[in-house]
């Protein structure tokens, strides 16, 4: 693991102002040791020629491909394709519209040569509202469990976003072992439309619930906030509930097929659920519960 080959894996669509920003800040990394796979989800602008350009000069460190016949099938089986491809003994993913610092690879390499029995490591994010004028300022995101320790398989579900209320990573801040990838089965390519949303949050709970991963609080990427988003999308057309309990519900299917020893994480997916499958019980027990919430103040103040 002192030099081990690390496969950058970029999916795609239709993202030309962005790919080449995010193909330089591959070709910037002072680890020397990688290669870019790009993956056209079926795209129908520029960025097909841009990435085909970008491996005719880059001959044997960026690959082009795509599925057959130019398809569109999402962003998880174009990752998934993107794994297939790849050669290297380490995998990382660079969103389409994101950026890495120079450092990346050679800090995240550095981690799983300290600690080789891990399989994914996870870094902090910058959410970037300042790659263009903006009055909002760029937040430095933790992930939502102390850093530079290893956590043990199912612990952080219980911790992190969507069960708990710890911040997820991003998916721009993660390495993880081939190994590890194909253990889980890849990313779910069921996850199309506007379930995407969640297709990260599948994948990484499939990670959580069977390997050990490192948090890191450094912070190489850029994850880049912007209009058009699939998180704006679906929450502005009200579908963020729908597409919450059809992670939740493919979660615990997940549990229940893989044998879960964690009791507590299959509860907490099981009260995530109630307010979708009992919603009267779950609207009444909020009432009540806010009901003795303002007596007990109004005794207080009397």
């Amino acid at each position: 693991m002192q030099q081990p080959l690390v496969s950058v894996i970029t999916a795609f669509l239709n993202e030309e102002r962005f790919l080449p920003e995010a193909i330089a800040s591959v070709l910037a990394q002072d680890y020397p040791h990688w290669e870019l796979v790009l993956v056209d989800d079926g795209s129908t602008d520029r960025s097909t020629a841009l990435a085909q350009q970008y491996a005719a000069q880059h001959p044997g460190k960026i690959r082009y491909c795509e599925h057959p016949g130019h398809a569109n099938k999402g962003l998880s089986a174009s990752r998934n394709h993107g794994i297939a491809a790849a050669q290297g003994q380490l995998l990382a993913f660079l969103d389409a519209d994101d950026v890495w610092l120079p450092g990346k690879l050679t800090q995240q390499v550095g981690i799983f040569g300290q600690h080789p029995d891990v399989g994914m490591v996870a870094e902090a994010s910058l959410y970037w509202h300042q790659w263009h004028p903006s009055d909002q300022a760029d937040e430095l995101i933790l992930v939502g469990a102390p850093g530079e320790r290893v956590y043990q398989p199912t612990e952080l579900l219980r911790l992190l976003y969507p069960l708990g209320a710890g911040a997820a990573p991003c998916p721009s801040g993660l390495m993880l072992t081939r190994q590890a990838c194909q253990a889980v089965g890849g990313f779910e390519a069921s996850f199309t439309g506007r379930y995407q949303l969640y297709e990260d949050q599948a994948f990484l709970s499939k990670i959580y619930s069977q390997q050990k991963v490192y948090i890191s609080s450094a912070c190489h990427n850029r994850y880049r906030q912007r209009l058009g988003s699939i998180v704006q999308e679906v929450k502005e057309q009200g579908h963020y509930h729908a597409v919450r309990r059809h992670f939740l519900e493919w979660l615990l299917a997940y549990l229940h097929r893989e044998n879960s020893p964690s009791q507590e994480v299959t509860k907490l997916v099981r009260k995530a659920l109630r307010p979708y499958h009992h919603p009267v019980i779950h609207r009444l027990a909020g009432l009540t519960l806010r009901r003795l919430a303002s007596g007990i103040v109004r005794r207080a103040r009397g």
